[in-house]
Formats: structure tokens, sequence, C-alpha cells
């Protein structure tokens, strides 16, 4: 027998079965952890350190007889095993046995005895086997991961959150990997007072966890229930793949919302485009400009205000554009051009629906400046306005700056 000294904090797991969601859920996060412990090797003994966990096949070629490479390749053995789904050779498990007597405070033979239990329906024995490997290393990446298994397939959603935040910061590209089955858990409404718990504690987890909620519009709710101060913002990452998703699902309203409060974005008064001086750079798009830098040309932000153009004029394209939430009507767009720009009549306004290639109207840009007139239709409850360039017959570049654009309700049939 393994000395052994079982820690009297290990809990005893609730008998209820998981349900089927629950269980779904933990065999995912099994599968997505399943790879690391096929790379894991703990060992103590300074001299065969660096081989038997880059290569525990030679290490053992060295000294065959250490009990840090006769433990590491039993792991190795079982974890393969396990993986292709057949039984665990009774030998490793006897020469586990014997090198544990020459590492009595290892936490190897203590994993083991946990797989052994295991296999044999003992789920109770596994338990308090697994908690005392990891009682003797904390950062035992396999203690963590058969607790995590453990605790979810028992419907014990905290305890193996816990461990799931403990495998984030081990396992190699543990967060990314684990960041899904974590938003799978947060869905659940009763979970969210230990996700925002999880979060706080594991900042990283709990951002990655939110930008794959952000996929789908569906998880708007719960993404601003969960996203602490310090993840909201214009910055915040899940923000610009929500308002995708929420614009990709045509629900515009909810999007504008969305951006305009986690952003802190002010509309100007009296004017129906967001930031008319570009001067607000914060706010992402597409309820902001989206602005190019490209091999078509270059549009920016100029100190102090305006947009500076500079269009190349050998291809047609965007150069810059932002989505508008306006209800159908009519609508008038000024603007001023300030002197010293060349060849504006390349440059166009166009608006057109969003998910719709055929534009509503198109305007070049000087005749822009001195009043231009659109109508909205119905049926279009959200639109398009882009900034092109229009390449001419014989290529010539256009240098242009604007200012004051406003964009208000009116114009002919208002």
């Amino acid at each position: 027998m393994w000395p052994m000294k079982t820690p009297t904090s290990a809990r005893t797991p609730t008998a209820d079965p998981p349900p089927a969601r629950v269980a779904m859920i933990g065999r995912g996060i099994v599968s997505a952890l399943a790879a690391f412990l096929l790379a894991v090797t703990v060992v103590r003994n300074a001299g065969v350190h660096a081989l038997s966990e880059a290569n525990p096949q030679r290490a053992a070629a060295i000294w065959a007889g250490h009990p840090d490479v006769q433990l590491s390749l039993g792991l190795i053995e079982i974890a393969q095993a396990s993986r292709d789904r057949r039984p665990v050779p009774q030998s490793v498990f006897a020469g586990i046995d014997a090198a544990a007597l020459n590492a009595p405070l290892a936490p190897e033979p203590f994993l083991v005895r946990g797989v052994q239990a295991s296999l044999a329906g003992n789920n109770r024995q596994a338990e308090l086997d697994f908690a005392a490997a990891q009682h003797r290393d904390p950062r035992s990446l396999p203690a963590a991961y058969f607790l995590a298994d453990r605790y979810f397939r028992v419907n014990d959603v905290r305890h193996g959150l816990t461990q799931i935040a403990m495998l984030s910061r081990l396992a190699p590209g543990g967060t990314v990997s684990l960041a899904p089955h974590v938003a799978a858990y947060a869905r659940d409404r009763a979970n969210w007072p230990r996700m925002r718990a999880l979060f706080r504690s594991e900042p990283r987890l709990g951002e990655v966890a939110l930008q794959v909620l952000a996929g789908d519009p569906a998880n708007t709710a719960t993404i601003l229930a969960l996203a602490g101060p310090e993840q909201h913002g214009p910055a915040a990452t899940w923000l610009r793949p929500l308002l995708s998703s929420l614009v990709g699902s045509s629900r515009y309203a909810e999007a504008r919302a969305v951006w305009a409060g986690v952003s802190n974005a002010r509309s100007t008064p009296g004017n129906l485009l967001f930031d008319p001086e570009f001067q607000d750079a914060g706010p992402p798009p597409p309820f902001n400009w989206e602005l190019a830098a490209s091999g078509l040309g270059l549009a920016e932000r100029r100190p102090g205000g305006g947009l500076h153009l500079m269009f190349y004029g050998q291809d047609d394209g965007m150069l810059a554009r932002q989505l508008l939430v306006l209800q159908p009507g009519s609508y008038r767009l000024t603007l001023r051009i300030q002197a010293g720009g060349s060849h504006s009549e390349s440059l166009f306004w166009t608006v057109r629906c969003d998910k719709a290639g055929q534009e509503l109207a198109r305007v070049r840009m000087d005749q822009a400046a001195r009043g231009w007139n659109f109508q909205v239709p119905a049926g279009c409850p959200a639109q398009w306005l882009d900034l092109t360039g229009s390449a001419p017959e014989l290529p010539q570049p256009s240098d242009v700056t604007i200012s004051n654009l406003v964009l208000t309700r009116g114009g002919p049939g208002a």
C-alpha cells in the first residue's frame, strides 16, 4: 500500500445525479483537457527533471529505476489508455505502487489511486484521493483536471468552476480551451453569482468567455449582467463581436442601445450622425465612423476636428461609413469642404439599406456640400451612410478635408 494522508478538507460530493445538460458540458470539459494529460509529468529530482518532463522514455534509458521516471511513464500510460478507451494494464499500477514507496510525498500515487477508484465505481474515494494529490501539489494539473471532472459529473458547479479556474492558469492554452465550457454555464441565470465571482478572480478567463458568449445575440442580457466595471467601456473586447451578432440578426435598435450604453456615447443635439466633427474615436463602429487605411486611400481624423481624405484614384471603394437607424422619411445632409482640397468630384456619398446591395441614393461630394436630400423607404430599418471613392478614367489622387456634417430629418416631402 502507498503511504498516504487524506486531507480532512476533502468534500463529500452530493449524490444527486447531474442533469443531462450539465453532464454534456462536463464531457466537453473532459474532451478539452484530455490532450493536456498526455503532456503532464511531475518530477522532483533535479537530476532527471528536464528529461522526465520532456522525454520520460529517454530518462528511463538513463535511470530506469528512478521513482520520478516510473511515475511519469505510468501517468502517460494511464492517460493514453483513457484516450484510447482501453483498460489500464495492472503492471502499470504495480510500477507506480513500487515507485510510491520511494516517493512518499509525491502526488502521483494519489492520482493513480483515484483513477483506480473511479474505474471501480467508488467515486467518493476517487474524489478524496484526487483532493489528496492536490493537497500535496496545488499546481498539479491532473489533480485539478480529475477534480473538475468529478465535480461536474455530480452537478457541483461551484467547486467545478474553482477547478476550472485553476486549470485555466495551469494548462497550456487553458483559458482559450476552457472558455466555451465556462460560457455554457454562464448562460444559466442561476449560475450568475458564481460567474461574477469567477470572472473577478480570473479576469482573463472571464474576458474570453464573454467573447465566446458575444457570438450569439441571445446572450446579450447575460453578457451585460456578468461584465464587471472593468469589462465595460468602448474598449471591451466583447463589444464589437456582440454588435456584429446583433446587427447580423437585424436587431439594430438593441445593438445601438448596447453600443451607446457600454461606450458612454453621447449624441449631438439636432444631428442624426454620431461624431459629425470627427473628434470622438472612442466608441467603436458600426455606429461610429469606420475609417479606411489601405491601398485604396486613407481617411483619418484631424487634431481639432475634421476628416482628412486621401483617395489614390486607382480603384473604387469605401473610405468611411457609419450605420444609421433612421425611420422612413426624408433627410438632408450638409457638410463643409475646407479650402485647398483637390478633385473632390471623385468622392461620393451613398445611402443603402443594410444587407442590400442596391443604393438608395448617391451624390458627389462637392454637390453634397450644397445640401443633399434623400429618402429612406419603409422596410429599411438600418442604413449605411458610405463615403466612397470612384476611380476616374485617368487616375488622379484626391486630397480633401471635410467637417461640419449635419444630418437632419427634412427636405422635400418631409
